[in-house]
């Protein structure tokens, strides 16, 4: 993926653009990210139903998870992706002005939460390796140990839980 950061783009932007990431400024992203908008784990984090909070998202649940827990980077990497699908489905499908997202740890587990206000259920639709959209809950299905829907008198929770070595 990163080798088509600089696609359509002057050829120096794209070097430009990959010099400035390092794992350093991601985390100081993420921690920006958990200073501006909250802790995911003490209180349900709202963020704006945006596509760009996919990416608000996914820096709060990294900085939880690897920095604040202490998993392992495959957890986070995952969870991380798992968090984007859940984020991307309440953007796209929900029409909601805002979502929110919870973080919860229990022994050997731990639990990703996205509520929104829409009462309409996510499918698990089947998929074929040529999809090029469609494949979040697939993704969801795969990668985690468990997951779900509870609905709330007004919308819902999708979440999912991973089971995790406590150290």
């Amino acid at each position: 993926m990163a080798g088509l950061e600089g696609m359509g783009q002057p050829r120096g932007h794209a070097h430009a653009a990959a010099a400035r990431w390092s794992p350093t400024v991601e985390d100081e992203h993420a921690l920006k990210a958990l200073e501006l908008y909250g802790n995911p784990t003490e209180a349900e984090v709202p963020l704006p139903s945006r596509p760009e909070s996919a990416a608000t998202a996914r820096r709060l649940t990294q900085v939880v998870i690897l920095r604040h827990w202490g998993l392992t980077p495959k957890t986070t990497e995952d969870a991380v992706l798992l968090v984007s699908e859940l984020v991307g489905n309440a953007v796209r499908h929900t029409g909601a002005r805002v979502f929110g997202l919870r973080l919860h740890r229990r022994r050997g587990w731990i639990r990703v939460e996205v509520r929104d206000p829409s009462r309409g259920l996510p499918c698990l639709m089947p998929v074929q390796e040529t999809d090029i959209s469609g494949r979040g809950l697939f993704l969801v299905d795969k990668l985690a140990d468990r997951w779900g829907v509870d609905l709330l008198p007004r919308g819902k929770t999708t979440w999912f839980e991973m089971r995790v070595t406590d150290r």
